[in-house]
């Protein structure tokens, strides 16, 4: 990264960070258990890659920032609760997230079950309580939008194919379905949402910025699996090579190491070439699909 994007990013995190420390109950609020449960999911851990994805469509909308910012902790709580969720031993059985033990595991699963319950409505009122748009209207189509990309026909969909495929040998273009619900659908939501803070874009401006955010979520999918099969435990920061133990198709499993890296670049190719009539405003768009797809950990 170069260092005019990484102040970039350090400042949105932080603001992010700040945010969500401020409008998480406080762990000495009664229950104390699990808004410390919350907290502990949601802070001080992850790049926060998908506010980075609202700031960043924000600039090009010419967003006001607070309402960036309301919208894109929104996402990064949906996004946290589906960890926990993710990682209980109904799911994937997870002992390691963000580099600690996963909330079941510090607390219990009852706890971590309602951490994801309150992580979840508590970035419903987030949207609700106050303006993040120019129109009531749609504001409201924004609340849909992300309750759409979380529910059935969207992450929680994703992860109900991809419980129902271990074991089986997908076509890409099933695991492309998969993946577009389980990881694309998030990340394309945190996209439009922080463009959709201003009335600036127009329908046609709006639908190629979706283009863009369906490429990255798919890149961002290939290269998680990637790193799933190449890289550490204490490198990633939750346990490595769970996919190959478990059986579960992945884009490595499929295509193999070379070609499944092939597919990230023409995906991150193709998100490029989305945002060409956006010209020097896409700038950071560009920068954080390169961050995703060329990341490490």
């Amino acid at each position: 990264m170069n260092n005019d994007f990484q102040n970039w990013a350090s400042s949105c995190q932080a603001r992010i960070e700040a945010f969500l420390e401020a409008r998480l109950p406080a762990s000495d609020c009664v229950p104390e258990r699990l808004h410390k449960a919350m907290r502990y999911s949601v802070l001080g851990g992850g790049k926060r890659v998908r506010p980075l994805l609202s700031f960043a469509a924000g600039e090009l909308a010419v967003a006001d920032v607070e309402r960036v910012t309301i919208v894109a902790a929104a996402v990064e709580l949906i996004h946290a609760y589906s960890l926990v969720h993710d990682d209980l031993p109904c799911m994937d059985d997870d002992i390691l997230r963000r580099g600690k033990p996963t909330c079941h595991v510090e607390f219990d699963e009852a706890t971590a079950l309602l951490t994801g319950d309150s992580l979840q409505t508590l970035a419903f009122e987030l949207l609700a309580e106050k303006r993040i748009a120019d129109a009531a209207e749609t504001q409201l189509e924004m609340i849909t939008q992300l309750a759409l990309a979380s529910g059935s026909r969207g992450m929680a969909g994703g992860q109900a194919f991809d419980l129902d495929s271990v074991g089986k040998m997908l076509s890409l273009p099933e695991l492309e379905f998969m993946h577009i619900h389980k990881t694309g659908a998030l990340i394309r939501a945190a996209v439009m949402l922080g463009a959709r803070c201003s009335s600036y874009l127009r329908d046609d401006q709006l639908a190629k910025l979706d283009h863009f955010a369906k490429c990255v979520g798919l890149a961002f999918q290939v290269v998680d699996d990637l790193l799933d099969s190449e890289a550490t435990t204490a490198t990633l920061g939750k346990t490595a090579g769970k996919d190959a133990v478990n059986n579960k198709p992945t884009y490595v499993s499929i295509l193999g190491v070379n070609q499944a890296r092939e597919l990230a670049e023409k995906l991150q190719h193709d998100a490029h070439q989305a945002l060409n009539e956006f010209g020097d405003s896409a700038l950071r768009l560009r920068q954080v699909a390169d961050f995703i797809i060329k990341r490490k950990f």
